[in-house]
């Protein structure tokens, strides 16, 4: 009977079922698609021969994680697909004596307190602990299942997760394998730092690919494709949080970035090794001398509906109007520094934002401006809603700061605003002022506001 043998991934070896075909151990083309949905798409190409008495392909080391109903299997007219399998026999005693029964073991035996001897034997049952074996002198004999001995593992086990095709092949075949499936639990994420000097700032783009599929990719062309695409709902896959690596890796060349059918698709230009289990970090951004605007921003009450007075904290943001770049969704660190220690000024989650769209983020709260919305007096009556409110900005720290302050308001022709202060409106409803105030002083302003009940 013709044995064959199997092997897919050059790291790993599998003895194969009988009349199974044999892929080279070379990949010519292989590479990794990473979204940020958690998911991956996987592609390799390698050398198949087959003969026509072959019934079978087996793809081992495959993930764990793989969405078997995603397999794209690229094969010649002279063989046919019939059918696929997800295989993965993990080894256990009883699943390696099953399958070694009618076959040769051997078996240690207690010859006195502290010797043992081998004797050769064939195995006809095994039930957990116990197994009965036929010796080679026919002798019948019930033995501890942990003494047998065994020379390797059954070709009908397949010990790491594995694909099988079903094949019929019309003809030998020698030809080049393509294989695209998807996998499940790998994703990336981005990370920005921002060191800013004055106005002027640097920013640097961090991606980190986290692989808890089930599989590990070696030498590998890594690519990245940012943005929502549309997936239909699946059940979320169980797995079990284990430690995780860090391989971190500081680009030399340039990660490309192309923009293709709305999606922002970005190619590593190095090959790559990311085991399972573990994250490696790559920086794909690196951008000097970008220019920033520092706001500070309040959002204060509705002016019709406050009773007395009311203290709000200011916002910082930070505005960079001159970005020629897209950034994927992520978080942005913003740094500083005061007499060479860095300071951490904030983080802030930011969205898919494309090149040439300013970028505005909140960094925090400014210890020292605050912001009082103070009622001075009602004239309401049955038609009309009429209050007077006085705005105090106080600005205790040592530079001008512009503060913008908005107020929610009904802009229509039965309302009524009156005051010495410039405003304007903005998202239809919003009045928006903006205020200067020196270093270490105070500004007020009031404002009469009236609309209909």
């Amino acid at each position: 009977m013709k044995k064959t043998t199997f092997t897919l991934l050059s790291s790993l070896a599998l003895t194969s079922s009988l009349f199974a075909s044999s892929l080279s151990h070379e990949v010519k083309n292989n590479s990794l698609l990473v979204y940020n949905s958690n998911i991956g798409l996987v592609h390799e190409e390698r050398e198949l021969n087959i003969k026509t008495d072959e019934k079978s392909i087996i793809y081992e080391g495959v993930a764990s994680t793989v969405q078997t109903d995603s397999v794209n299997v690229t094969l010649p007219n002279s063989i046919s697909l019939l059918s696929q399998q997800y295989r993965f026999d993990k080894l256990t005693q009883a699943k390696l004596l099953n399958a070694y029964i009618n076959k040769k073991v051997e078996v240690r035996l207690l010859k006195n307190r502290n010797e043992f001897k081998i004797i050769s034997a064939t195995l006809l049952s095994t039930n957990g602990s116990k197994s009965i074996v036929r010796t080679d002198g026919y002798k019948i004999i019930t033995v501890n299942s942990s003494e047998i001995i065994v020379d390797d593992i059954p070709q009908e086990l397949i010990t790491k997760p594995s694909l099988v095709w079903n094949v019929q092949v019309r003809e030998d075949t020698k030809t080049d394998m393509k294989i695209d499936y998807i996998i499940n639990n790998i994703s990336f994420k981005s990370d920005y730092i921002l060191n800013i000097d004055g106005d002027s700032s640097n920013l640097t783009g961090w991606i980190t690919v986290e692989n808890r599929s089930g599989k590990r990719f070696e030498n590998t062309e890594l690519s990245l494709l940012a943005g929502n695409i549309n997936r239909v709902s699946r059940a979320t896959p169980r797995y079990k949080h284990a430690p995780v690596a860090m391989d971190v890796v500081a680009v030399m060349p340039d990660v490309q970035e192309v923009s293709h059918e709305g999606y922002h698709f970005y190619k590593i230009p190095f090959k790559v090794d990311i085991a399972n289990n573990e994250k490696t970090q790559i920086k794909f951004i690196s951008k000097d001398k970008i220019d920033i605007r520092r706001e500070y921003f309040v959002q204060l009450s509705h002016p019709l509906y406050v009773r007395g007075e009311r203290k709000f904290n200011v916002e910082q943001y930070i505005n960079l109007e001159k970005l020629d770049i897209p950034l994927p969704q992520g978080i942005i660190r913003t740094y500083s520094k005061l007499e060479e220690q860095t300071i951490l000024l904030g983080e802030a989650k930011i969205t898919h934002t494309p090149k040439n769209t300013p970028l505005r983020f909140k960094i925090g709260e400014n210890f020292d401006v605050k912001v009082t919305q103070r009622v001075l007096s009602r004239n309401d009556d049955k038609i009309y809603y009429n209050v007077d409110v006085e705005y105090e900005i106080k600005n205790d720290s040592d530079s001008l700061k512009i503060v913008t302050l908005q107020v929610p308001f009904n802009r229509n022709r039965d309302s009524r605003i009156e005051t010495t202060r410039e405003y304007s409106f903005t998202k239809g409803n919003i009045i928006v002022f903006d205020i200067a105030v020196d270093a270490n002083s105070s500004k007020k302003f009031k404002v009469n506001y009236e609309s209909r009940k």
